[in-house]
């Protein structure tokens, strides 16, 4: 799975458990809480500031997000191109990451 702007993305290293990409806002308290959680279970994943991106790259971020969360709402968490997790839940988030 790749995003619609690859570089736009930063990537953390840790434990591969799969492809997860955080959509996520710079100021976004939740969108901070998930990538501490992220970190703290050591796993690898990409992340983009979605408000930080240019205005068209913005526009195919926002395209790439309403097929995962109409509401387009952040945080948006993207597993293996497979499953969606929307807002901080963390037991979820544990749970398909175990």
């Amino acid at each position: 799975m790749s995003s619609p702007c690859e570089s736009c993305e930063v990537h953390v290293k840790g434990k591969n458990k799969g492809t997860i990409l955080l959509y996520a806002i710079s100021t976004c308290a939740w969108c901070k809480k998930t990538k501490k959680l992220l970190d703290k279970l050591g796993v690898e994943y990409s992340y983009i500031d979605v408000d930080l991106v240019s205005r068209e790259e913005k526009n195919k971020i926002d395209e790439e997000v309403k097929k995962w969360n109409p509401m387009r709402n952040y945080p948006t968490m993207i597993i293996n191109g497979e499953k969606s997790i929307i807002g901080f839940k963390e037991e979820e988030i544990k749970e398909a990451l175990h």
